[in-house]
């Protein structure tokens, strides 16, 4: 059973109306391994509502993840942003990020296990409605939450921001239940046209209620400001891409949830 050992409480004010933007980190578990993911909410929103799942980049569970999820439930979303790495697992630089990933990017099976304990984690919050979920990712994070639709998961939908693609068992998109949209730097020296298009016949292949859209001058991690602003590094970030992607993500939403 999940235990809280945190809240903060942001106070906004909308014309007449209070709202407040609640945050509560909490502590949950996969098998042995203690995880610390972070819960937002709007609690002037009444009865329940569509929960997202956030999956943070390969630099674990920072300010950026929960950014997003308090970007959610102003929206009037419950959002979970998870742990993949246990708690006070935080790599300091991105040689540490990437050797922390890999263990999940060559571990499938881990991957998914850890993504799902999150997954029942924001299931079980009472103001989430269990039958309106999505998961969203970010980088390394879209590639979990497309593994977590592989994996055959029951939730709405999977958005994936400038995610891996790749898969060692494209097989395993029968199992994908939800939609998925996959929001992508047409630039992105990472995730190459190859991958592309092999993300493309998988999907495909398997029947899957899909679409991707590419954003011309964009690469790798354009939706965050702290990857700089010089493309020709193959990580930069790009305002236009950010604001069409995240609105991109609004109509999805809109339209699976309806």
């Amino acid at each position: 059973m999940s235990r809280l050992v945190g809240v903060l409480v942001l106070v906004l004010t909308f014309g007449s109306s209070q709202a407040a933007l609640v945050t509560k980190t909490i502590e949950y578990k996969h098998g042995d391994t203690i995880l610390e993911g972070y819960l937002a909410y709007d609690d002037a929103v009444q009865g329940k509502r569509p929960g997202v799942l956030v999956v943070h980049e390969r630099m674990g569970l920072n300010d950026y993840a929960k950014m997003r999820a308090n970007m959610l439930a102003e929206l009037g979303y419950a959002a979970f942003a998870v742990d993949m790495y246990g708690k006070g697992v935080r790599p300091k630089n991105a040689q540490e990020a990437g050797q922390t990933a890999a263990i999940y990017r060559n571990d499938r099976q881990l991957m998914r296990g850890r993504v799902r304990a999150g997954l029942e984690t924001l299931r079980s919050q009472e103001m989430v409605d269990p039958a309106r979920i999505a998961a969203i990712g970010y980088c390394f994070g879209g590639g979990v939450a497309l593994e977590l639709a592989r994996s055959g998961a029951d939730i709405a939908g999977v958005v994936s921001f400038h995610g891996n693609l790749d898969t060692p068992n494209p097989d395993d998109a029968k199992n994908i239940k939800a939609k998925v949209l996959v929001l992508h730097g047409a630039n992105d020296p990472y995730v190459t046209s190859e991958i592309v298009n092999c993300f493309w016949n998988e999907v495909n292949n398997a029947g899957v209620d899909w679409y991707m859209v590419a954003y011309g001058n964009a690469v790798h991690s354009f939706t965050n400001p702290a990857s700089g602003n010089d493309p020709s590094q193959g990580v930069a970030y790009n305002e236009k891409a950010d604001h069409r992607s995240w609105e991109a993500m609004k109509q999805f939403f809109d339209e699976i949830f309806k």
